[in-house]
Formats: C-alpha cells, structure tokens, sequence
C-alpha cells in the first residue's frame, strides 16, 4: 500500500504516519518543509505548494490513499492565506487523486464548521449540529467549504470521508500546548466567561487511528456506510474547559490559571485587536479575537456514536491516562515544574 499524508510534519500528519509506518505501508508526506522525524521515520518527503496544482498532481503519481491533514490553522490571517491552503489545495488534492485514480482520501476537517457564535453544542449528532450561516474568523469558513468539496467528490471511482477532530492534545505537540504554557507562565492566560462550559478534546493516539479506522473501512468500498459524510471525533468525554486546561498545564509543569474574564469584554476586545491587527503594521496575532472568544465561553461537545457505528471508533486512551502519558512525555523531554 502507498499512502500519502499531506501536512505528515505537523502533529498530527506525523502521528498517522508512524501507525502507516508501523503497518509496514510506503508513506510519503506532501509538506513545505523538510522534518527529521518523518526522515527517521522512514517517510519520503516531498516539498511542495497546496496551493500549486502541478506541485499537488506530480506528487499523488502512484499513490492508493490519501490523507489530506495539511490546512492553514488558528484565528487570525488574511483570506487569501486561508482561502489557497484550506480552499484551493482541498480543490487540487481532490484533483490530484482523481487525476491519479486514488481511491480512498480521509480528509481532515473540523468542529469549527458547526461553531454557531454563542449558541451552545451538547451532545448534539453530525445530524443536530447545524453548520454556521456565517463565520468570524477564514478558518472554518474555508474549512466548511473545503469539507463540502471532499464529500461531493464522493462516488465510484474515489471514496471520501471527512473527520472533525476536537482539540487534539498529547506528546508531541509542537503548537497548542507550548503556547499555553507560555501564557500561563506569563500570567496571561484567563478563562473567558466562568470557565465551566463543558469542552470535549481529542488526545493524539485516538485522533490518528480514527483517521485509520475510516481508511480501512472506506478502502475499495464506495458503499461504504462512512462514505461521503462527515464525523466529530473526539474522546467522548465532555470537561468544563477550567479542568481541561488546567490539567494540560500541571501535565507540562505550567502554572495553573484562576483568573476569569467576563465574555462581552474579551468579545470586544478581540474586536478590538481585529481593527488594529488590520489596520496597523503590527506583526504576529492578536490574543484575543470575537471568534476565540466564543470558542472559549461557550459549551461544545458532540455525540461520537456515529463514527463508533460507521467505521469503529473507539477512543483507547482516556483523558486521563492521556495526561499520565503527556507528563511521563513532558519530564523525559527535560522538563521540570516551573520551566
């Protein structure tokens, strides 16, 4: 079996290319940049553009399967970042693995596309989680179109899936948890609203062998029962975000944070920050925008029963042991409380 993981540098491109590695498949990873771990891994790299049509085309030749986890991340960019990453490189993988006659692509996508301003998500199904009319920040706007492009591409000759991790955590991270740990460290780092709305996350290992579970059931079987649709994947197991971060911070010797801050104040002023973000020369983001802030205030955990029934799901890992599993992870890479 050839496989291919665009993004196999990033968290977790790199987490499914070890468990194909492992599997004794050929990996190759479609990415900007070079990366040790793929190369110690055994994974042959190809540098290239999403955004480029020849660059994605030349380098699905010969491939079976793919899995397209590249994407631009975060809440702050300019469209057209977001629009040639998440937008036009779902329009050239799709392209590439027709072009090519790949048969299988797991796409990557998100539960942003279901973020619905201040409008609370318990338990609710892919059914029930009605996608948003609107969006305040590139990122799920173009992730929505890009998932809808992989399920439309749906048929005989090429079987698609989309799966919505929720806040992937675990060893290995590279972005999200560095971060907070430096924010917390920094004392900037408060809970938006009470901290007591109910999040679910994703640890590492259950993320990358979702993504396998619904290869193998979407593999040659374009009546497959995941076929053409999309998933939230996630642990199953809803915390109030307070207890989540905070356990992710004591997990990396971080300190833990107490201080709260009223929603309609960090609404503003990450509308605020949007302005001069847009209108100044500053460089980098702004902490705060009106899309992270309702992200961080308000309740969103989703129903996993159907991709438990289409394709066998099943979290392995519990939070909890996901946690013991960071920390043994964070003091072998050196780290210490405080550090």
């Amino acid at each position: 079996m050839r496989v291919m993981v665009t993004g196999g540098g990033g968290f977790l491109g790199r987490a499914i290319c070890a468990r194909l590695v492992a599997r004794g498949w050929e990996v190759f990873s479609y990415s900007r940049g070079e990366h040790p771990e793929l190369k110690a891994l055994g994974v042959q790299q190809i540098r290239g553009d999403l955004a480029s049509f020849s660059d994605v085309t030349a380098a699905f030749a010969d491939v079976d399967g793919a899995f397209h986890v590249a994407a631009k991340a975060g809440a702050w960019g300019s469209f057209q970042e977001y629009f040639d990453a998440n937008v036009r490189g779902t329009w050239n993988v799709i392209a590439a693995c027709r072009m090519n006659r790949v048969r299988t692509l797991v796409h990557t996508s998100t539960p942003s596309v279901a973020h619905r301003g201040t409008r609370p998500v318990t338990g609710a199904d892919e059914a029930a989680a009605t996608l948003a009319d609107r969006y305040k920040a590139w990122y799920p706007a173009t992730k929505r179109v890009a998932e809808a492009r992989v399920l439309a591409a749906n048929g005989n000759a090429l079987s698609t899936v989309a799966l919505r991790p929720r806040l992937i955590w675990g060893p290995g991270d590279n972005h999200l948890l560095p971060r907070l740990a430096e924010r917390a460290r920094a004392g900037k780092l408060k809970f938006v609203g009470d901290g007591l709305n109910l999040i679910d996350t994703t640890y590492i290992d259950n993320a990358a062998q979702a993504h396998l579970d619904a290869f193998d059931a979407l593999h040659d079987k374009p009546d497959a029962a995941c076929a053409g649709k999309a998933y939230f994947i996630s642990n199953g197991e809803p915390k109030p975000i307070s207890d989540i971060l905070n356990s992710l911070l004591r997990a990396v010797g971080a300190p833990t944070v107490t201080q709260l801050m009223p929603f309609r104040a960090a609404y503003w002023a990450g509308a605020a920050l949007e302005l001069a973000y847009s209108v100044l020369p500053i460089k980098g983001e702004p902490v705060m925008t009106r899309f992270l802030a309702e992200q961080l205030s308000t309740a969103h955990y989703y129903d996993i029963s159907a991709a438990r029934r289409d394709f066998g799901y099943q979290p392995k890992v519990s939070t909890l042991e996901g946690l013991r599993q960071l920390g043994n992870w964070w003091r072998k890479q050196g780290g210490a409380p405080g550090a």
